[in-house]
């Protein structure tokens, strides 16, 4: 499913880009000297915890969430092959990026971005032998790998994962990774912002992503950010940058670990992740938006665009036909307004991913729509995600 919800900018693996952007922090190096490809300028660092660290009876200082998270943070090395060369052909490329430990089986959880297109994937505790893992399975539309290593149970050290639906905006954050292949290293910071709209590496969009002002960088990628008990609320997956050769601004994201919880059930179950899909845009509706159009509703969710041959196409669903500017911003109007799903009231395109991807394709959606005048309920039998967005 799209949304015309707001994207800080593509998603660009590993390279240097020109504009502004949000980059997948995962490095890639060459054969011989280690040399990232996103250059960053080094942000100073207090070893002192931020002091609403002390806020709560239950909050640990940064000393004792790294110690305690540290040894299950680790550092992985992808090898794949650049075929893009015309005169040397396949030449084999190393990406750096960071991962942690879930359970103690050996499960790794990282980027996918971290590990596409790898033939040979190697996991790092903190100077120790490299071991081999397994890409148990990925999943493009979350950026999320989930990795296997063979290693004796009581060598494994397991972080906790929280309920990242209660993190809120100012709540104090840890991240540990492996910046610039600078393993464990620990940051420290505030969640500035949640509910935001990333971009996945195959174009869909990552809802509910984490912003936060915890200092990662290039190798970061996959690593865990943590709240002041020392446990997962998100995977760190992109920063934004100028595109001016400068690095950190102090906007990063992270995928909501209970969005990366489901994902990791699925591919534990299947190997694979299949997402249900209905083949709309959204924008939602505010007061003065339907004051100022005279909307049918003051509040639900317009339904900007429906893709053709979609699941929404095939129920009758209606997309917009004309552009309004209010405030600056641009809206479509003249296509359907959801104003409840399965019988939830909706009113944010969030509400309606959220009941989304609870469902597996096959599954229906009831949708209560005002088109016009009138009050209509429209079923939607969900279809799989394609494997990037159409038109």
């Amino acid at each position: 499913m799209s949304s015309t919800g707001t994207r800080l900018g593509a998603l660009v693996l590993a390279a240097v880009v020109g504009g502004a952007a949000a980059v997948g922090i995962g490095a890639v190096v060459g054969n011989d000297d280690p040399q990232t490809l996103v250059s960053t300028v080094a942000a100073e660092e207090s070893t002192a915890a931020p002091n609403s660290f002390a806020d709560s009876s239950d909050a640990k200082s940064v000393q004792d969430i790294y110690e305690a998270a540290g040894p299950g943070v680790v550092q992985i090395t992808s090898v794949s092959v650049n075929s893009q060369d015309p005169f040397f052909g396949g030449q084999p490329a190393r990406a750096l990026g960071s991962g942690f430990v879930i359970d103690k089986a050996g499960h790794i959880v990282t980027n996918y971005h971290v590990v596409e297109g790898a033939t040979e994937v190697t996991v790092n505790f903190s100077g120790e032998d490299e071991i081999d893992a397994e890409i148990v399975g990925t999943d493009p539309s979350t950026d999320i790998a989930l990795l296997k290593i063979d290693s004796q149970a009581r060598a494994l050290t397991p972080i906790p994962l929280a309920n990242s639906d209660v993190v809120r905006v100012g709540d104090s954050v840890v991240a540990i990774g492996n910046p610039f292949g600078l393993d464990r290293t620990v940051t420290a910071g505030i969640v500035s912002a949640l509910q935001r709209d990333i971009q996945a590496p195959n174009g869909f969009t990552i809802g509910k992503a984490i912003q936060t002002d915890a200092p990662i960088n290039s190798g970061n990628s996959g690593g865990p950010l943590l709240n002041t008990r020392g446990e997962v609320i998100g995977v760190n997956s992109q920063i934004r940058t100028d595109g001016s050769g400068g690095g950190n601004l102090g906007i990063g994201f992270a995928v909501p670990i209970n969005t990366v919880k489901q994902v990791v059930h699925e591919i534990m179950l299947t190997g694979k992740v299949e997402h249900a899909y209905v083949g709309i845009s959204m924008q939602p509706i505010d007061e003065n938006l339907a004051q100022t159009f005279r909307l049918p509703v003051d509040e639900g969710v317009l339904i900007t665009q429906v893709q053709p041959g979609s699941p929404a196409a095939e129920a009758g669903l209606r997309g917009g036909n004309r552009s309004v500017v209010i405030d600056g911003q641009t809206y479509v109007l003249g296509g359907d307004i959801v104003t409840a799903v399965d019988g939830q009231q909706v009113a944010s395109p969030d509400d309606v991913q959220s009941i989304v991807l609870a469902k597996e394709p096959g599954d229906s959606l009831t949708l209560e729509i005002q088109r016009g005048d009138q009050q209509r309920t429209v079923s939607v039998t969900l279809g799989r995600q394609p494997t990037q967005p159409e038109g």
